[in-house]
């Protein structure tokens, strides 16, 4: 039995916010991703909040697709199954947001670790060595609290610091190099600046979806009513 009247809208309102599902999903992933490239770069020990971003819009896309079947076919069983998968996904993301607030020191302590560790591999001039000087040059920063952390480093010749540490990178600038030639501040709390805020965003972008979720779990359970309204009439 078709729902009617006011329910038509709300049917209707609902398809809108399954298109705004997939977006969040699609959002999701995208985002999933970029975190999981950038601290797989700078984290050698795995993070689980990326992964659980990506699986969460994958999560939410498929259920979207239940939604949508569900409100096509207004099946009371599909509906129900749509309400309680989006509210795990709710459920789901607020524990990653407690998390990724609980453990952002400690995120922070293994940084710092990492990036100390692959100083000491610097020398060898392997790819840990083209990261940092990226690392370096990119954020504008020299060793892990300051500059003076080379100084515990084994570079040729002695007492150097690498040449993406200076405000003109050129080869050899690093060598003789006075204060004023290179940037002295540590990458660790540069990057944790930069990930702090862009950790903001990320958090407001997850309110804006943990809303629309919310109001989709609404009409939903609005058309589960409807539907089951529907069903006792027959």
């Amino acid at each position: 039995m078709a729902v009617e009247g006011g329910m038509k809208c709300v049917k209707i309102l609902h398809y809108v916010f399954l298109l705004a599902f997939c977006a969040c999903a699609v959002g999701l992933i995208a985002v999933g991703i970029g975190a999981q490239l950038i601290l797989s770069q700078t984290i050698n020990q795995g993070v689980m909040l990326p992964v659980v971003i990506i699986a969460v819009g994958a999560f939410l896309f498929l259920v979207a697709i239940v939604g949508f079947c569900g409100a096509c076919k207004e099946n009371y069983c599909l509906m129900i199954t749509f309400v309680i998968f989006l509210s795990l996904i709710v459920l789901v993301e607020v524990a990653a947001a407690i998390a990724g607030y609980v453990f952002r020191d400690k995120v922070m302590s293994e940084f710092n670790k990492d990036f100390r560790q692959r100083m000491k591999n610097y020398p060898k001039q392997n790819h840990t060595a083209s990261f940092l000087d990226r690392m370096q040059e990119n954020f504008e920063c020299c060793g892990a609290a300051n500059y003076t952390d080379w100084e515990t480093i084994p570079l040729e010749p002695k007492g150097r610091v690498p040449d993406s540490c200076c405000v003109n990178v050129t080869q050899g600038c690093g060598i003789n190099f006075s204060v004023k030639e290179i940037h002295t501040e540590g990458c660790v709390e540069k990057i944790g600046v930069w990930l702090r805020r862009n950790i903001l965003l990320v958090a407001a972008a997850a309110l804006g979806i943990a809303f629309v979720e919310v109001l989709g779990i609404v009409f939903a359970c609005c058309l589960v009513k409807s539907i089951q309204s529907g069903y006792e009439v027959m």
